[in-house]
């Protein structure tokens, strides 16, 4: 499914094609939703930030650098 999210760090619209459900996305926008990882635990870490953020992971790279290790 293509989510489209507004960016919370650069305002830009942004969209990425998620492995989700209609039914899981009615759930995460729901009053009393679960935590995200309970939601989508198909989804990785980047993909759950967009859902949250509407940052990408490039977005991120650029704001922050890269992940140390």
């Amino acid at each position: 499914m293509e989510i489209t999210m507004k960016s919370g760090f650069t305002g830009k619209i942004n969209s990425m094609d998620l492995d989700v459900t209609l039914e899981q996305m009615e759930i995460w926008n729901s009053p009393n939703r679960p935590l995200i990882q309970e939601v989508f635990p198909n989804l990785s870490s980047d993909e759950r930030e967009f859902i949250k953020t509407g940052v990408t992971p490039e977005e991120w790279k650029n704001i922050f650098g890269e992940e140390e290790e």
